[in-house]
């Protein structure tokens, strides 16, 4: 598929409501746990944006367009052990496509020029195309760091620079 029309762009305030409806799917938010959503306010949005705006760079989230139009997100965040957790999220219309792919390997790009050492990814272990996704981007599944196992449903999966 030709991605020439791919656009991931710093997230801005133009696009919370996008990034609403994204959470607000079901669909979408499923395998990390809200299988009916993530049902923010405006208001809860904006905090949530400050917070971000507050954090750059060491944490930032990218809104993803494919022909103009809105069709996901992806984010990386780095502890001070260099470590930078991942994800990406896509409405299931534009999965399947290769936007996951560019567009979360724009994300890994980003975090390592802002000294991550390693990315890291903890889907939930019925999540195929997101594992399939990570493995194929050169994600190697190892054992949870100590203290940072969310669960017997979840794997993980780092990547060093």
């Amino acid at each position: 598929m030709d991605l020439k029309n791919l656009k991931i762009v710093e997230t801005s305030k133009k696009d919370l409501d996008n990034i609403r409806k994204l959470w607000a799917s079901g669909e979408v938010m499923y395998y990390v746990g809200f299988p009916h959503g993530l049902h923010y306010s405006k208001d809860e949005i904006e905090k949530w944006y400050e917070k971000l705006d507050k954090d750059r760079p060491r944490k930032n989230h990218f809104s993803i367009y494919f022909n103009e139009e809105f069709c996901g997100e992806t984010f990386y965040s780095i502890d001070k052990q260099k470590s930078s957790r991942m994800d990406i999220k896509l409405f299931p219309k534009f999965r399947g496509m290769g936007i996951g792919s560019k567009a979360l390997q724009f994300a890994i790009d980003k975090a390592f020029e802002m000294g991550a050492k390693r990315c890291c990814v903890d889907p939930n272990r019925d999540n195929l195309k997101a594992i399939s996704l990570y493995e194929r981007l050169g994600f190697e599944r190892k054992e949870f760091p100590e203290g940072k196992n969310p669960g017997p449903n979840y794997l993980y999966f780092e990547i060093e620079k």
